[in-house]
């Protein structure tokens, strides 16, 4: 079976863009992008299915199609549909209590952006001390 190399990019694109996207701050960037994660999975589901063949319970048994790629891309088929389904309805909540639908820092994230190498030096005094105390007997 030859394999296509334009069925290769597009697959390698869409997973490209697919992660990218995901790494946005917007939720709608990150629905996009795993809307896009399930494309390419399902181009690479379909990339690697084989020849294609007569129905499982038709045909010669050389000739025969295998079914496992169809139903494992039918499954990917519902579970994007399914996880696109909860992160639109994450969206809709998002903007209707912020009017926004991009994630935001949190105190502790921003606290931990902004400590300091002495802050980190203090951090490690302290932990090195408590485990002398706790290390003698």
């Amino acid at each position: 079976m030859d394999v296509s190399l334009t069925l290769i990019v597009i697959m390698a694109v869409l997973f490209a863009c697919g992660v990218y996207a995901m790494l946005e701050r917007s939720l709608t960037r990150v629905l996009i992008g795993f809307l896009l994660l399930g494309n390419a999975t399902n181009l690479l589901l379909l990339i690697v299915m084989g020849v294609p063949g007569s129905a499982p319970f038709y045909g010669a048994e050389g000739e025969v199609s295998d079914p496992l790629p169809q139903a494992l891309t039918l499954t990917a088929i519902v579970i994007t549909f399914a996880v696109s389904a909860f992160l639109l309805a994450l969206i809709y909540r998002s903007w209707q209590l912020g009017q926004a639908d991009t994630v935001e820092d949190d105190e502790a994230d921003i606290a931990l952006r902004e400590r300091t190498d002495a802050d980190e030096d203090l951090m490690d005094d302290e932990a090195d001390a408590a485990d002398d105390e706790a290390t003698t007997d």
